[in-house]
């Protein structure tokens, strides 16, 4: 006896018992995405949430950095009388800067912070996007292009209280000088009216570089600048390099000393982040020398 033909009595069934048609010339509307910008991150900043992230930096990420990096925190007296959301400017050498940043900052800002963090890598899947969301507050943010979702989504919560952390190098560095800074930080400042507080983050890169998943013990500093703010008018364009001279002279301050870091940006000779620009084996070592050019302070004659 001949078996029916399954496929043929489906097609035979009427709607609802099968999928409707499609009149021709409509288009299929588009499937809405869950990740990349996409991925909504507002349960993440609701209480429950908040309270599993306070755990997280407080009882895994702080003893986690203090045992592989042990921080030295300079600067904090710059940034303890601001009232205000703030946007944190970072330069950005490894995945250690984050959960190093966020257990460094003061403790009034430290569980009122997002960190915009790349679409396209944190944000790939659900996975990855909860874990990014939940133990960090990263939003997604594009590094590519403007992306208005991302931009609308950051002036939202400055507006509504909340600081943000954004490393605006746009990437970790594979050999431990920085890129120039890219304007995201400078565009959120202008369009809020947010001090943007320059952080220098030094050593990370030797500890956890770009490519490696097992952290190396070895020491850390984190320098906190006054707050920049844009001067009445002033674009974009003009602000972003002030915010990366100021991260540039924390690094200088870092490695030398205050007052000869101080010396150098009155004169507009500090350093770039960007390193020296040469071959691969000069810029290797002029960042050895750099590592190891730590001297004592220098104070002025008097």
């Amino acid at each position: 006896m001949a078996r029916p033909n399954l496929k043929r009595m489906i097609q035979g069934l009427e709607f609802p018992l099968r999928a409707p048609t499609r009149p021709s010339g409509v288009d299929h509307p588009a499937i809405k995405k869950r990740t990349g910008t996409d991925y909504d991150t507002a349960w993440a900043r609701r209480y429950g949430a908040r309270v599993a992230r306070s755990a997280i930096l407080d009882g895994v990420f702080r003893p986690a950095v203090e045992l592989i990096a042990a921080p030295r925190v300079e600067g904090l007296d710059r940034v303890e009388t601001i009232n205000e959301p703030v946007i944190i400017a970072a330069n950005h050498r490894s995945h250690l800067d984050t959960p190093l940043l966020l257990t460094s900052l003061p403790r009034q800002w430290r569980h009122h912070t997002v960190i915009a963090a790349a679409a396209d890598y944190f944000f790939t899947n659900q996975i990855t996007s909860a874990y990014a969301a939940l133990a960090f507050g990263a939003i997604p943010m594009e590094r590519t292009k403007v992306a208005r979702r991302s931009a609308d989504l950051a002036i939202e919560l400055l507006r509504t209280g909340w600081n943000l952390v954004i490393f605006p190098e746009g990437g970790r560095s594979p050999d431990g000088w920085g890129h120039e800074f890219r304007g995201g930080a400078a565009y959120l400042s202008v369009r809020t009216g947010c001090p943007v507080v320059p952080v220098h983050l030094g050593g990370t890169a030797k500890i956890l570089p770009k490519g490696s998943f097992t952290p190396r013990r070895g020491a850390v500093t984190v320098t906190f600048g006054a707050p920049l703010r844009p001067e009445p008018g002033e674009p974009m364009r003009q602000f972003n390099p002030r915010i990366e001279a100021a991260v540039a002279a924390l690094a200088d301050e870092a490695t030398t000393d205050w007052w000869s870091a101080r010396r150098r940006r009155a004169s507009s000779t500090t350093p770039p982040l960007t390193g020296p620009d040469a071959s691969d084996w000069r810029r290797a070592w002029a960042m050895e020398g750099r590592r190891k050019d730590r001297r004592q302070p220098q104070w002025p004659k008097l």
